[in-house]
Order: structure tokens, then C-alpha cells, then sequence
């Protein structure tokens, strides 16, 4: 129960912060947002539970942003183009796929992906009591 718990938190944590975000680059979001955040904050969260401390920060935030933007393809075909919610369009940005997603804002999601570990990260080590956070910035550094 006590894992189910965390867990929740951490999803409603992202969720709100996601909308929080868009609400302050859009002026304007959807419930869908609150789902898609939570989940990718839920998945950027667990770099660090699967994925050794070791591995340098940039290459987590590779990752979160991998998570990020397949996550968001897969939201836009189905609220977007499926459903035709039309919750956004990137269709007159630069390098887009689709109108779902697009270059200028797979880059965008790098240092989102670096501030959600780290909070992820935190946030555990705060509230559920798990290991305190360490970073390697750039190399591999020896798990001791």
C-alpha cells in the first residue's frame, strides 16, 4: 500500500506540474496533460530505480527525454489525430512528425527531463525515505 502510495504522489506530483508548465508556455492546457505528466514523470522517475547512479546526468536526461517524446507521439495520434480533440498541432513547426511532435521541443525536453529526475530523485529521498540523490555530470563514475 505503501508503494502504491509513493507512487500515486509521484503521478499526481508530475501531473500538476506538467499543466503547471504548459499553463505558463500555452497560457491555456487539457486533462490529457495531467495524465501524460504524470506518467512520464512516473517513468523519468524510475531512471534512477533501474538504471545505476553512475550513468552521467546527461545521458539520464537523454533518456527522460526519449520517454518524454514517445510518449507524446503516442498522446497525439491518439487525442489529436484519433480522437481529433485537437489538443495540439506542430504541424507549421520545424522537422515535425505528423503535427505531434517536432525538433524545437524534443530540445525543450532535455532540461525538462534533467529537472524532473533530479525532483524525482529528491522527492524520494524526502518523503519515502530512499537513498539520498548523487550525480555523475559527465563520466561513469565507480558505484562504491
Amino acid at each position: 500500500m505503501r508503494q502504491y502510495l509513493k507512487e500515486m504522489f509521484l503521478v499526481v506530483t508530475g501531473g500538476l506540474l506538467y499543466i503547471i508548465l504548459e499553463l505558463a508556455w500555452r497560457g491555456h492546457s487539457h486533462w490529457t496533460m495531467f495524465v501524460l505528466g504524470g506518467l512520464c514523470f512516473a517513468l523519468i522517475g524510475l531512471i534512477n530505480e533501474l538504471i545505476p547512479w553512475c550513468m552521467p546526468l546527461w545521458k539520464q536526461a537523454l533518456i527522460g527525454t526519449v520517454i518524454i517524446t514517445g510518449l507524446e507521439f503516442l498522446t497525439g495520434c491518439i487525442v489529436n489525430l484519433w480522437l481529433r480533440w485537437n489538443v495540439w498541432d506542430y504541424s507549421d513547426m520545424p522537422l515535425n512528425l505528423l503535427g505531434q511532435i517536432c525538433v524545437p521541443y524534443i530540445l525543450l525536453w532535455i532540461p525538462v527531463s534533467l529537472i524532473a529526475l533530479i525532483l524525482d530523485d529528491w522527492l524520494r529521498y524526502w518523503m519515502f525515505d530512499e537513498d539520498r540523490p548523487h550525480y555523475c555530470l559527465w563520466r561513469h563514475a565507480k558505484e562504491g
